[in-house]
């Protein structure tokens, strides 16, 4: 009976301990980014939100996340702003049709809660190497993922060499990930 209750522990232990996968849905603007153009914020945001997220906090060495998000989705509230966007100088879309973000490696951060993020982002064909802080709170479905970086659009060649548009601005993720 002792060897039977110590294999269950075992197990439930085991199995508690494995990385859960969880599938990103598109839920009150999974992607969002502000922009300074002609000393205004321009906030926007893309759906299309897809990939596979690997997570559990006891197990973050198998934690992984590749998700993808349509660059044809881009909006910004204007439809000829959203129409330039899309086209060669900015996103490309017919040529590049996804940004994707894949980790690297996911640790613990220094705020309790928090975890770090170190991955490859790819817009245009472009990869960088790219680190963030972000939170996981466990939701009934699985958790909700909220994180947020800068970036230069020039890195990643996106508008051209405009004067009027800043070359940093801030991502928002606010990934909702249910059990897949």
């Amino acid at each position: 009976m002792k060897k039977i209750t110590a294999v269950l522990c075992g197990l439930i232990i085991m199995f508690s301990a494995m990385a859960q996968t969880y599938t990103p849905k598109d839920e009150k603007q999974a992607v969002g980014f502000a922009i300074k153009n002609l000393g205004f914020t321009v906030d926007g945001s893309f759906t299309g939100l897809q990939g596979t997220i690997v997570f559990n906090p006891s197990n973050l060495a198998a934690a992984s996340f590749n998700v993808t998000v349509n660059t044809g989705t881009v909006n910004t509230g204007n439809d000829s702003r959203d129409g330039h966007l899309k086209k060669e100088d900015y996103f490309n879309v017919t040529k590049f049709s996804k940004i994707s973000l894949v980790s690297s490696k996911i640790t613990i951060g220094t705020v309790p809660g928090s975890y770090v993020f170190d991955g490859v982002l790819s817009i245009k064909g472009i990869n960088k190497t790219i680190s963030f802080p972000f939170t996981a709170a466990a939701t009934a479905e699985g958790y909700l993922f909220n994180g947020s970086f800068k970036l230069n659009r020039r890195d990643f060649k996106v508008g051209g060499s405009s004067l009027v548009l800043s070359d940093n601005l801030n991502v928002q993720l606010k990934v909702n990930a249910r059990k897949s």
